[in-house]
């Protein structure tokens, strides 16, 4: 299988240069996706970027189209997906500016639909590794290759928002929960993305120190917009430097990404929703 690479950019990455670019609409059984999606290549390897947030900046966190998103880029044949996104950090070491490939994840959103599937077809796919340890460490030594600092592991904490923590979670989260970094829209982004068999990673570029430090100030988006500049920078250059890496590592993944949904529908045949299985052909089509 040849690799087709996903970019999904968060706050601050609305775009891409690509060779033989083109802004494409796609439809879904979901929607429509947060915008169009940019297709393209780079080193000979088909890429599709797509804004999380559409150009502007016009999708909450919460009500971001995630199915939509994903079952987008797998109607245009992506097989891995690198969502670069700000995060907040709850360690010292990982400062403002550095990324940090996350490998684990606390789901704390509410009300976000996190499956393609349901009542009339029922799937459990496994989540104990939430992220693509091969397509992370492609994406950990791209970033390397760049200059960046770099942190391979961390746990996410995904948080609902809009609105930034209070001191108080913040803490929780780092002290008892064992975190290391925040943000809003790692899920259900990676639920979905293993639900369609996608490779997915995640390189968080930390914009600030969310609000567990004492003598600190408030988080806010004015000192999180003034680092976002050079992190958006670093990830277009992990990005330039990624379909290479993908190109010579090949397909298909030593990980079982790409087989997530074997043995996982536990609806039997004759009793599945004909409607919702005919939705379901777009991500899941290879066991249907």
């Amino acid at each position: 299988m040849t690799a087709h690479l996903g970019l999904i950019g968060g706050s601050g990455l609305y775009g891409l240069e690509l060779d033989d670019a083109e802004w494409r609409e796609v439809a879904t059984p979901w929607g429509r996706p947060s915008d169009a999606i940019l297709t393209g290549r780079l080193d000979g390897v088909p890429v599709s970027f797509l804004p999380r947030h559409g150009r502007g900046h016009v999708h909450a966190p919460g009500e971001l189209p995630s199915r939509a998103n994903i079952a987008a880029l797998k109607a245009l044949g992506v097989t891995d997906v690198v969502s670069v996104s700000a995060v907040g950090s709850f360690r010292e070491e990982m400062t403002p500016g550095h990324l940090v490939v996350v490998d684990q994840m606390v789901d704390r959103t509410a009300g976000r639909p996190a499956s393609f599937f349901g009542t009339g077809c029922i799937a459990h796919v496994s989540l104990a590794r939430p992220t693509c340890p091969r397509l992370s460490a492609l994406a950990a030594e791209a970033a390397e290759a760049a200059g960046a600092t770099v942190h391979r592991g961390g746990t996410y904490l995904c948080m609902e928002g809009p609105q930034f923590s209070s001191r108080a979670e913040s803490r929780i989260w780092r002290d008892q929960w064992g975190c290391d970094v925040i943000g809003m829209t790692a899920m259900p982004e990676a639920r979905l993305a293993r639900e369609a068999e996608l490779c997915y990673a995640v390189v968080g570029t930390v914009t600030d120190y969310d609000s567990w430090r004492d003598g600190a100030g408030p988080v806010d988006a004015a000192a999180i917009v003034a680092v976002l500049a050079a992190n958006v920078e670093r990830g277009r250059d992990l990005a330039r430097r990624l379909p290479a890496l993908l190109r010579d590592e090949g397909h298909p993944c030593a990980d079982g990404c790409d087989r997530a949904l074997d043995h996982a529908i536990m609806t039997a045949p004759d009793r599945r929703d004909p409607a919702l299985v005919a939705r379901l052909r777009a991500v899941a089509g290879r066991v249907l």
